[in-house]
């Protein structure tokens, strides 16, 4: 009871901030094994984080998405993965506080969340159709008060190690591809089936393995809205600004590296300019930009939240999708100016000035979810959609 009370006495910056000194202390072997970062989601579950988003009302504190894109670039700036972990919970999560409170089964499971801090994956990739989340061809089946599925995920992101699994399907067997719901699986309704190895570039503690998933459940467990509305309202939006938060917090700690390399450098010769001075001048207004890109999207989904109509307009679809473009391909650059700045220490594994993992773990950035399908699809939203371009619109 005093560990629960101190904690819910610290900010969430507090608590966050204590998890991320365990996943840097992890960090460098979870990415050489590939390994689940499992000292932080400890951590994690101790500092009562991953039900933080759920309201009050049923355990939770009620955190905004802001607060928790905050945490998402403090774990970032230790580790990736582990950030990406959280957010991805979060992102899952998200779902069940807008879309699961007018039923019954949803709320319960959200105090569940609460009181045993449990993991969620989310599962909407499949074999066929790659990662366009807003198609499926498997086909959720009822049967009486009973749910079957069988799908093909061709990535689960930590499947092997979350409590339970939200994912997406046909509404039924005879649906269109695009009509689609979203069904909760606990651990002990479902198999998983392993398909297809994690072994990666970068984000290698996210042990995104590919499943031959089969569950069944309560019917009562597949979310009453449709999953058009789900993604629209909420999944996509909190993807791309939490992922942000995780990409913003490996090009800061990037950057702060690179400060401490020309300050190091400065001690040595009093006096003189250090190598790198210029650069990290440029590289600290980069990282200002993605920071400041970050915050207006963010401050653009909290002024959507109260009106369904605008959360799903194109309007808002285009924000959020130039949200994720603009960081997703900004934090490369950062990444690679602070390598510069750094030489052969950057370059090597094992100094303090190591951004190898960084670099790695930035390339994913551009690819969850592809650039170019979000790009694609912005594209076709501006066909009869005219953008705003007052300064403050």
């Amino acid at each position: 009871m005093n560990v629960v009370v101190a904690i819910a006495k610290d900010s969430f910056a507090a608590r966050a901030t204590r998890v991320a000194a365990i996943a840097a202390k992890y960090a460098d072997a979870v990415d050489a094994d590939a390994r689940f970062p499992r000292e932080t989601v400890e951590a994690l579950r101790t500092e009562q984080l991953l039900s933080i988003q759920i309201p009050v009302a049923l355990g939770g504190e009620g955190a905004s998405i802001t607060e928790i894109a905050e945490l998402c670039s403090i774990l970032g700036q230790s580790c990736a993965a582990s950030a990406m972990v959280f957010a991805m919970h979060h992102i899952k999560l998200s779902s069940l506080v807008e879309h699961g409170k007018g039923s019954e089964w949803h709320q319960d499971f959200m105090r569940r969340i609460a009181k045993n801090q449990l993991l969620l994956a989310s599962a909407t990739t499949e074999g066929g159709i790659g990662g366009n989340l807003r198609n499926s061809i498997c086909a959720v089946r009822v049967e009486g008060d009973r749910c079957f599925l069988e799908k093909d995920a061709t990535v689960i992101s930590y499947g092997a190690h979350a409590d339970a699994i939200l994912i997406t399907s046909r509404s039924h067997p005879d649906a269109a591809s695009s009509d689609q719901v979203l069904t909760v699986f606990l651990k002990d309704q479902y198999s998983l089936e392993r398909t297809i190895e994690w072994d990666t570039l970068g984000m290698r503690g996210t042990c995104s393995d590919g499943f031959l998933f089969k569950g069944e459940a309560s019917a009562v467990q597949t979310l009453p809205k449709p999953f058009a509305e789900i993604a629209a309202q909420s999944m996509l939006a909190t993807s791309h600004l939490l992922w942000s938060g995780v990409w913003y917090g490996i090009a800061a700690d990037a950057v702060a590296r690179a400060q401490a390399f020309v300050r190091a450098a400065a001690r040595k010769s009093p006096g003189v300019p250090p190598p790198g001075a210029l650069r990290l001048a440029e590289v600290s207004s980069l990282l200002q930009m993605v920071k400041s890109n970050v915050v207006a999207g963010l401050k653009v989904y909290e002024e959507a939240k109260a009106d369904a109509d605008r959360l799903s307009s194109m309007a808002f679809a285009v924000a959020m999708n130039n949200v994720k473009i603009a960081s997703s391909e900004m934090i490369l650059p950062i990444i690679n100016h602070a390598m510069l700045i750094c030489g052969i220490m950057g370059y090597k594994n094992g100094t303090p000035f190591s951004l190898g993992r960084h670099l790695r773990d930035a390339h994913s950035a551009q690819l969850m979810i592809s650039n170019d399908r979000i790009l694609g699809n912005t594209s076709t939203m501006l066909l009869v959609h005219k953008q705003d371009t007052s300064l403050l619109g």
